[in-house]
């Protein structure tokens, strides 16, 4: 796999366009990054085998979907073990609320990021599912007040 250093100017200039919209056509794309269709679309071809892009998908406003309250939960497991740690990680996976997961340092194992469309639904959520997840300890949540930034764009 190719690494983000090995990237030249031509591919990081795809890669930030495609961040902005994934629905350029090849024609538009090569216009603005500089360069005409078939070398841009073998670029393309490039960087989806290599995995850096990993596909394309359509960003929706979860407000206009009444999915507006996004709630971080902390969450500490019993054990540490290999197999228990995959069985709370395939686990999470199923809960459809939890839009990501990610495992980390400090006092808390894992962190998950909620999308429900109330309080009372992330009640509900919380305790009869996440809190029967395997290997759970405890969930500590935190609701978002306001989002003061989002962005899909990766710095490059």
């Amino acid at each position: 796999m190719k690494r983000s250093t090995d990237l030249d100017d031509f591919d990081r200039k795809i890669l930030r366009a495609l961040q902005e919209n994934a629905d350029y056509s090849m024609a538009e794309l090569g216009d603005k990054v500089g360069l005409s269709h078939t070398p841009c679309w073998r670029r393309i071809k490039r960087l989806e085998a290599d995995g850096i892009i990993r596909g394309r998908v359509t960003l929706l406003d979860p407000r206009k979907l009444d999915l507006g309250v996004t709630v971080y939960c902390y969450v500490t497991i019993h054990n540490h073990d290999e197999e228990s740690l995959n069985n709370f990680e395939t686990a999470v996976q199923d809960v459809q609320e939890v839009v990501e997961c990610y495992s980390t340092s400090g006092d808390k194992d894992y962190v998950l990021r909620v999308v429900v469309d109330s309080v009372e639904h992330y009640e509900q959520l919380l305790k009869r599912s996440l809190v029967h997840l395997p290997n759970v300890a405890s969930v500590n949540s935190t609701f978002a007040l306001k989002q003061v930034k989002y962005t899909t764009q990766l710095p490059l």
